[in-house]
């Protein structure tokens, strides 16, 4: 699967970038979605007349429901196959996004959200798993590509929320999706190619099933619950569950909802733990520097917005480079340079902490945190893929995507912990309270050093 040998780069069928393009539109409208509705959820909560405690399970609900369909996404690839699944899930967040417009009550909103939910939940690893399926090992390159369009949904949203909630009513906050799902849901059904041949009919796991999905639903709520220093019970119900799941699990072996085998695979496991830990470093970033910025040094939530926004220029710039690079120096290469690039971004945050601000050493941090974080992920995202048989790519794209779903709200709440001690190491606000912050940050991006460089020196599928 993997080697060390040089391979040289083959061009992809047309029809392959025909597929990529169309799916490529279900992380667009997810990842837009999500910006739109967190920027205004102030406003939905005034306007429905509901408190922001209510409010937030907006976004709450949505992240649950996501959490719980993830596990399945193998079993039902298997059973319906790609294109009748992907069909379905996208069809029904459109229709979600309907409900939520058409909701005249928080409650309304809060459950039609959480179909929306149901249905996203399954989006992405359809996404990585139909991009596997027709890249191979081109999968670096189809990933930088396909990525940069993603990434200018944040950009698109707190704009566009804004003037929607300036010209037009909230409920077109959701209504803005249908013609993006309509044309998406059309594109789809005509272009992407009928995997019918590849449906296997397997049992289905159903405790592994009601032990994985609460499981993973309790850790990642409870996570958010201990940030916030509140009862850690669903945080330790859920480690119960998904410690009974990975013991059921070894047992059962194939049969098992998701496939444990497949981290005796040295490159999956590796490029698995990379992307946890990648992740990591992302979500933890987006909590410490948004409040370094404004808390640290007194900038504008606005003015910390425009700040922030040199994180996604230089993903975007690094983005469509990574299939050549990948190519040129292997993806143990490609990922290593990448977590050092992100590190050299950190740096200047753990100085000014010490020294006092500077926008320009700011900018520069946050644009090489881009760039590093695009050429740390992609390559061993594409590593994993490409060391599973192509049989088993949709229970590889339900563990990898479960494995990122939990590096975020894991290293976020790591975090949180650090800076409530820092806070009360340095009772008198200011920057010197997120020296001890960004150094964990730093000793995180050390750790990734670890599995990035056992990545192989070149993929080959």
């Amino acid at each position: 699967m993997v080697s060390d040998a040089v391979s040289s780069p083959e061009k992809l069928d047309p029809k392959a970038w025909q597929t990529i393009a169309v799916v490529i539109l279900a992380p667009f409208m997810t990842q837009m979605d999500a910006t739109i509705v967190n920027v205004s959820l102030s406003s939905i909560g005034e306007n429905l007349h509901a408190p922001i405690s209510s409010a937030q399970w907006i976004i709450s609900g949505y992240l649950l429901a996501l959490a719980l369909m993830l596990p399945l996404n193998g079993w039902l690839v298997d059973r319906f196959g790609t294109k009748r699944l992907y069909l379905f899930c996208f069809s029904s967040f459109t229709a979600a996004s309907f409900l939520c417009g058409a909701a005249r009550t928080m409650e309304q909103l809060i459950a039609a959200r959480i179909v929306q939910g149901l249905a996203g939940g399954l989006l992405a690893p359809l996404t990585q798993l139909m991009m596997a399926r027709v890249a191979g090992k081109q999968m670096a390159r189809v990933v930088g590509y396909a990525s940069a369009p993603v990434l200018l949904a944040p950009l698109v949203g707190p704009p566009l929320a804004g003037a929607i909630l300036r010209y037009a009513g909230w409920p077109w906050l959701f209504y803005v999706n249908l013609p993006v799902g309509v044309l998406a849901v059309a594109l789809a059904a005509l272009l992407i190619p009928h995997d019918g041949t590849m449906i296997r009919k397997r049992p289905f796991d159903l405790p592994g099933f009601l032990l994985l999905s609460p499981g993973l639903s309790c850790t990642l709520y409870g996570l958010e619950q201990f940030a916030h220093r509140q009862s850690p019970s669903f945080l330790l119900l859920g480690i119960l569950l998904l410690g009974t799941f990975i013991w059921l699990a070894l047992r059962m072996k194939e049969k098992a909802l998701i496939d444990l085998e497949l981290f005796r695979i040295r490159t999956f496991s590796t490029a698995a733990i990379t992307q946890f830990l990648s992740n990591g470093i992302m979500f933890a970033g987006q909590l410490l520097i948004p409040l370094y910025l404004v808390s640290g040094a007194g900038l504008s939530p606005a003015r910390a917005g425009w700040v922030l926004t040199a994180m996604g220029i230089g993903m975007m710039c690094s983005y469509p480079l990574m299939g050549f690079l990948t190519e040129r120096f292997g993806c143990r290469a490609v990922a290593s340079g990448g977590v050092f690039i992100n590190l050299a971004g950190t740096l200047p945050f753990l100085w000014m902490a010490h020294a006092g601000f500077s926008m320009p050493l700011s900018v520069a941090g946050l644009y090489l945190r881009g760039v590093g974080q695009g050429a740390t992920g992609i390559p061993s995202l594409a590593a994993a893929y490409a060391s599973v048989p192509q049989n088993k790519l949709s229970l590889a794209a339900t563990a990898i995507n479960i494995v990122q779903r939990l590096g975020g709200p894991i290293a976020t709440t790591t975090l949180a912990i650090v800076i409530s001690l820092s806070e009360k190491a340095n009772p008198v606000p200011g920057s010197h309270s997120f020296l001890i912050p960004f150094a964990a940050i730093l000793l995180l991006q050390l750790l990734i050093i670890g599995s990035a460089t056992r990545l192989p020196v070149r993929i080959r599928q």
